[in-house]
């Protein structure tokens, strides 16, 4: 009797586990930051960034996702459209590695297999861990000393996904990270020419075009939302 069971439990995790849908894909396209330095545009990809992910798709209307992204940033108060930062002229470089994980919903069923399915809007609700550099010291006039610190950010996304052929999707995304810092530009209180920044944290975000492709046996979902 209790190998019976076992065996019924067995089979029925198989069947779960084969009838799912799975997702993996590559992001191109650009990041961008607002904060203290620069432009304060919140889509203006200015930096070539790249993500990779993987999905579990857990109904028509939702898939479970972890994402990892390399984000450069930059900031030139040259490129601003306030006169100034214009005059200040400050200018940074930094990198973001971000692992975000979360929930993708979307406004229609998704679902490769059927024709009718195969396209949809979505938005994107996760929470996200980051690593950046940051300012330590200044050891001479202008001469840094940089450290990594690990952070977390309120991120979020909008995108729009369709079938491309076969088991291929194409989808256009862009994700917005709301962060606890407001040093990602550098600036800092306890050196007196990185002084520059606000109480407002940073933000930073990537606009690009994903290539989906999805594999597993055609999806029994769990009922859902």
């Amino acid at each position: 009797m209790k190998k019976s069971i076992l065996l019924i439990i067995f089979i029925g995790f198989s069947n779960i586990m084969l009838g799912q849908l799975y997702e993996i894909g590559v992001s191109l396209g650009g990041s961008n930051y607002v904060g203290d330095i620069g432009r304060t545009n919140y889509i203006y990809p200015n930096k070539p960034a790249g993500a990779a992910f993987f999905k579990y798709n857990w109904n028509p209307k939702i898939a479970l996702r972890a994402t990892y992204s390399y984000l450069p940033i930059e900031g030139n108060d040259l490129d601003a459209d306030t006169d100034f930062r214009v005059t200040r002229g400050l200018s940074f470089t930094n990198t973001i590695h971000e692992l975000a994980i979360g929930l993708e919903y979307n406004f229609y069923d998704y679902n490769l297999s059927e024709s009718d399915k195969t396209w949809t809007p979505y938005i994107l609700l996760e929470l996200a861990a980051f690593n950046s550099k940051y300012v330590v010291s200044e050891n001479a006039p202008n001469q840094y000393v940089f450290d990594n610190k690990n952070s977390f950010a309120i991120p979020f996304g909008v995108g729009i996904k369709s079938k491309l052929v076969g088991s291929w999707a194409i989808s256009l995304e862009s994700r917005f990270r709301y962060t606890f810092d407001d040093d990602i530009d550098y600036t800092t209180d306890t050196i007196q020419s990185l002084n520059f920044g606000s109480n407002n944290s940073d933000w930073y975000m990537f606009t690009g075009v994903s290539l989906i492709y999805t594999f597993g046996r055609p999806p029994c979902y769990t009922n859902g939302l």
